[in-house]
């Protein structure tokens, strides 16, 4: 299989931790979807990252879809619950974490544009998300190991890579001292292999 994403993308690296986690075999392809002569519209019509292209030649996108395919491939770390109300609140917590990132770009390519050209009231809302998911998740994880309770799912590496994002884009957002349920949980996610070796370093 080939990953085609960038190594800050908070996307991409919920499905590489996934991928690491599951122990599946993959290429990754770094692209610049920004770019003139990018081809990520050969397999994202959306033109969007990540995209996994398999074995045939198939692509799929969404990080959600992606990653709940990938769970599929192998009992290894089984991340997903199968049937139930435990399978829906993991995908909650995959939604909230989500949405926060999803606000958070927002925010990064609003600041992108010229200054006489950007709403501070287009930027307060988008902040406004952040800072209502992180209250929500902090007040649902409480004092349990991992958002599920006991166990590590795809919920605890949806809100890690939400949570490692507001450290590269936004450091000045002081979410450790304001939820200390999530920084708990963070410092023990942190620490995970599939979480170091994604960890991007730099800003771009």
């Amino acid at each position: 299989m080939k990953l085609i994403g960038s190594l800050t993308s908070p996307y991409v690296r919920k499905v590489r931790i996934v991928m690491a986690d599951k122990k599946l075999d993959y290429k990754l392809e770094i692209e610049n979807v920004w770019a003139a002569d990018t081809k990520i519209q050969t397999y994202n019509p959306l033109g969007k990252v990540p995209c996994l292209v398999m074995e045939d030649g198939g692509a799929l996108f969404d990080s959600r879809v992606i990653v709940e395919y990938l769970d599929t491939l192998s009992p290894v770390s089984r991340l997903i619950p199968q049937l139930g109300r435990d399978r829906a609140a993991v995908k909650c917590w995959e939604s909230i974490a989500d949405g926060i990132l999803d606000a958070c770009v927002t925010v990064v390519k609003e600041k992108q544009r010229p200054d006489a050209q950007q709403s501070q009231e287009w930027i307060d809302r988008q902040l406004g998300k952040v800072d209502a998911g992180l209250h929500a998740m902090n007040a649902s994880l409480g004092d349990h190991a991992y958002c599920m309770g006991v166990n590590y799912s795809l919920a605890d590496v949806a809100v890690g890579c939400a949570l490692g994002y507001l450290d590269l884009r936004f450091p000045s957002i002081e979410w450790r001292r304001d939820y200390p349920s999530l920084a708990r949980l963070y410092e023990k996610l942190a620490a995970r292999q599939s979480f170091i070796d994604t960890a991007p370093a730099v800003p771009a």
